[in-house]
This record gives C-alpha cells, structure tokens and sequence, in this order.
C-alpha cells in the first residue's frame, strides 16, 4: 500500500516514509523476539538496549554535552509546562520564573507557571497577534530569576526565533518541540531544552527532556515522582512503565535522521522547502502570509487568502490533489503547512505548484 497523500498536519505529524514501512514489517516481530516492541517488558534486556541506543543517537545528533541528562517523560511538551516551574522555580531565594510570549503555546506555558508561583513576562507579541517574536530587552535578565523560558519555534502563526539569546548565569529553558531535529541548536545555549515526540521525533504521549546536571534536584517537596525531573534521570527513565512504543518509533526515526546525514543536511532541504512556499505567498497578493518576513517559521507556514470566502474551496482542492491537513489552527484561522523533517522535498514543490494553479484558476 503507498502513502496517498502529503501529509501537512502540525502534530501529531507525518513519519518518514522509510521509517513507517519498518515499522509495519516489524510489528509483530522486534529483532526476533517474535513479540513487538510495544509488547515487550520495559526493563527486558531487549527492550533497555533499544533505549540506551535512542538516548545515544539523540546525544551524538543533537552534540549534547556529557553533562547534561536525557530523560523520557510522559506527556508530550505540554507536561513540561508543569514540569519546568515544579522542578526549577525554588532554586533560587527569589523563586521566580521568567518568561517571553511568543505564541499560544508559550501563553500557556505561562499560566501553568504561574499556579506554582511568580512569574514576569519579560516580553510579549500579543499585541501583534504573535506576528513577531519578540525582542527580550537586557534589564530584563534578571538574574535573581530561577530560570527564563522561551518557545523556540511558534506553530500556530509560524514564528521562529532565529538567533537564541545569551542568558548568561540565568538557565534558559527552550521548548523546541516544532525544530528539534531541524536545525543546530548549540545546547550549551540552554540550561534545558525539551520537546514533544510527535513532530520531528516519532509518535504522540512522549516527551524528552535534556536537562544540565546542576539543575536537578531543586524540584518543589510536593513535586509527584514522575514529574521529578531527578527521579526520572536516576532510574534512567524508567520510574514507571514508559511509552515502550514511542521509544521504538523514536529509534527508528532517529536512524533515518542520521542515514539522511543528520541534522545540517536535513537543514539545508528544510530551507529549500520553506523558501518554495514564502517565494509563492511574496509574489502575490492572492495569499496573506501570517508572520512578519523577518520572523518566519522554517517548518509552519501560516498564510490565508485575500479572499477569505475562497479557504473552503482551496482546501477541498487540495486534498483532491493529495495534500492533507493544510487548514490552519482554530485560534488563528487561514491556512498552514507544516513542514518537518519528514516532509520530503517533493511534497513541499506539489503544494507550490498546486497554490500557483489556484491563483491561475481563482485569482
């Protein structure tokens, strides 16, 4: 059975073609156990080596310092939103967690931090509708702050922060759920860094985190264990019964990240890709690009029509022509392409040419 469509949908998102044939032909038999993956103890031998070989793949990706712990968490990236002020929020006498609005999703994570305790807003787009990241001004920094935390990339209007800040002595915590994978990031940038599974990494429910050493063990005393970011490093992950499945997924994902040659060359298609679709929404005024030109997302690209009344008939064409899931979030309406590593190249031109049809037939 071949895949019918273009997979668009901003998570959970497609996988890579090669990594879902694998998956399917070993469903029912992982490495000649004949049991799969999913259905085999979490702390069997088998199941511990496949675990250790995805932390592995992930450090020698993404360059992560050895002193810095890799830990599977349960949730997806929203769970850190909790996670981050229960686990840093008190290490400092302040006790206090800064943070920049960048998006929906960085509003939310500023709400969760604040049931825990204070919390400053140090920059916000909001008056913009998110069209722009934000510029963090130096004054600031507070360093008395337990931590500072920014969304690295903005899903819903498709916003990315391209440089990341120096935060000097104060731990800068990214959520990069939408670019893990996408680009290099210098992880000595971060205090932790974290992200859910479902976009670049593999499947839904799963989270990782990857945390600097000295920044464990200052979890709140009423922090429930599997939310302790130190109870999970300790036990390797293993604290309960992980997401056995999506740490498969995540392997398999892993090794055909690297077989591509890993993140600078999956980079460099991803700015191929991206660049195809801006050159189409800056050459006409039929389409209405969402971020600001100097803010753009590499991987969601968020746009609408000048004429609104059109949207139901563009997606209903697109799908005909086997591209799915372009309708944009219901907060932000319009339309949007997600874009991540799994997206080949192919894909990405289909739509391009499929927008460039649409204004011949309807502009």
């Amino acid at each position: 059975m071949s895949r019918s469509v273009y997979n668009f949908a901003p998570g959970p998102a497609m996988l890579p073609r090669p990594v879902m044939d694998r998956l399917r032909s070993e469903v029912l038999d992982f490495e000649g156990l004949g049991a799969a993956a999913f259905e085999i103890s979490h702390t069997s031998p088998p199941f511990k080596r496949l675990l250790a070989e995805t932390e592995e793949m992930l450090r020698e990706l993404m360059a992560i310092p050895p002193d810095y712990k890799v830990i599977f968490c349960h949730g997806g990236a929203t769970m850190q939103f909790s996670m981050v002020p229960l686990n840093l929020m008190q290490r400092r006498p302040a006790g206090r967690g800064l943070y920049v609005e960048s998006g929906d999703f960085a509003r939310r994570a500023i709400e969760e931090g604040g049931r825990y305790g204070p919390i400053r807003v140090v920059a916000s787009s909001a008056t913009e509708r998110y069209a722009k990241v934000p510029t963090i001004p130096p004054e600031a920094l507070d360093l008395a702050a337990s931590y500072l935390h920014v969304t690295v990339n903005n899903t819903l209007i498709g916003t990315q922060m391209k440089e990341i800040p120096d935060t000097g002595d104060l731990p800068l915590v990214g959520d990069v759920t939408s670019e893990i994978l996408s680009r290099s990031l210098d992880v000595r940038r971060f205090g932790v860094l974290y992200a859910g599974a479902q976009k670049n990494l593999g499947v839904s429910g799963m989270s990782v985190a990857v945390i600097r050493e000295d920044l464990l063990g200052h979890a709140f005393p009423y922090t429930p264990n599997l939310l302790n970011w130190k109870t999970l490093a300790d036990t390797g992950s293993l604290a309960n019964t992980i997401h056995t499945f999506a740490v498969y997924a995540m392997h398999r994902v892993l090794e055909w990240t690297r077989e591509q040659g890993g993140v600078a060359a999956l980079s460099r298609v991803n700015e191929q890709k991206a660049a195809l679709l801006y050159e189409v929404l800056d050459t006409s005024d039929f389409y209405v690009p969402l971020a600001h030109p100097e803010h753009r997302s590499m991987l969601n690209v968020s746009f609408t029509l000048a004429d609104e009344t059109l949207l139901p008939t563009f997606l209903n064409e697109a799908l005909a022509e086997g591209l799915y899931a372009l309708k944009g979030h219901k907060v932000v309406g319009g339309l949007r392409a997600s874009i991540y590593n799994a997206m080949p190249l192919e894909g990405v031109q289909a739509l391009a040419q499929f927008m460039t049809g649409f204004v011949r037939r309807h502009g």
